[in-house]
């Protein structure tokens, strides 16, 4: 049983990074200059052989994701810009809150910044019309107590600072998390830090000067709160009901056959026609066939390759 259970995990690597070799191409078009396809790919490799319940998730919904990274110009992972997040069955991209202040960076007209206060650190603020914020840590703390985020316009003469208590944060997610128990915040308290930091900044860049890339990962963002995908297409994005594609519907007997080689060769040419006509996205399409006919993984997997190729 123990070499069974061992052997998953890296088959369904196996197939992911043989996957990956193939969105190569699509994701070096969309990538800014400062980024390349290869490092994309070691990344998106990581984050999936590190975490189990990101491979059970459709792999059209991890392939949207990165593209959806790539195309904002954000590496999903180590260095915190964004996360590839499981809601069940779907992967969901995260822009997380170094993700945001890079892109206002890059924009190149404003500085933004946050940060967590711990209890033992001094920190002091004042709001109004000559605010401030002094934050000195000190040796650190289970949980934090306060979030802070601070933004510069160039040449303004003050910033905007918004500052959240640790209720005010749980207040928040209460009231907004349309998840539940599956949202991210929910899983460390590193998670929840998280959390609470991009919730700040998002209200201190409500006053700071926007660029498409922001204002895209912005939408991303929101979306992924609400456990729905999101794909970008030039200048706009498109948000997506996240869909089961494991789930097919069942027949009368309630078992579906499967997918024969002979089946999916036979309608390969109409089917990839659907997706590479926009007559039917790779989600749709998996669900369409999904309520006649089992797709295997490997299927799926080649279904959604076509978008790429």
């Amino acid at each position: 049983m123990t070499a069974v259970s061992n052997q998953k995990p890296a088959n369904a690597v196996a197939e992911f990074s043989r996957f990956m070799d193939k969105l190569k191409p699509q994701m070096a078009l969309a990538l800014p200059k400062h980024m390349n396809a290869d490092r994309m790919s070691r990344l998106a490799l990581t984050a999936f052989s590190s975490t189990p319940a990101l491979q059970q998730c459709s792999i059209n919904s991890i392939a949207a994701s990165i593209m959806t990274a790539a195309q904002l110009g954000l590496e999903p992972g180590i260095n915190g810009q964004g996360y590839l997040i499981p809601y069940k069955n779907t992967c969901t991209f995260v822009p997380g809150w170094k993700g945001l202040v890079d892109l206002v960076a890059r924009a190149g007209r404003a500085t933004v910044w946050t940060g967590a206060v711990y209890p033992g650190d001094k920190f002091d603020y004042q709001l109004g019309d000559e605010p401030f914020c002094r934050h000195q840590p000190g040796d650190g703390g289970e949980q934090f107590s306060h979030v802070y985020a601070i933004g510069r316009v160039r040449d303004a003469q003050m910033p905007v600072i918004e500052v959240w208590t640790r209720g005010k944060v749980l207040k928040h997610l209460n009231q907004y998390n349309k998840v539940g128990g599956r949202h991210y915040a929910h899983a460390s308290e590193s998670n929840f830090e998280m959390y609470a930091r991009k919730v700040a900044l998002l209200q201190v860049l409500k006053y700071m000067p926007s660029s498409i890339e922001l204002s895209n990962a912005l939408t991303v963002s929101h979306a992924a709160e609400e456990g729905k995908g999101a794909v970008i297409e030039g200048d706009f994005v498109t948000i997506n009901d996240p869909v089961d594609t494991s789930s097919p519907a069942p027949d009368r007997d309630g078992v579906l056959p499967e997918c024969s080689a002979e089946s999916f060769e036979r309608n390969r040419g109409d089917w990839m026609a659907a997706i590479k006509g926009g007559k039917k996205t790779v989600n749709d399409l998996i669900q369409t066939i999904q309520t006649k006919e089992l797709l295997t993984e490997e299927q799926r997997m080649e279904i959604a390759s076509w978008t790429v190729q």
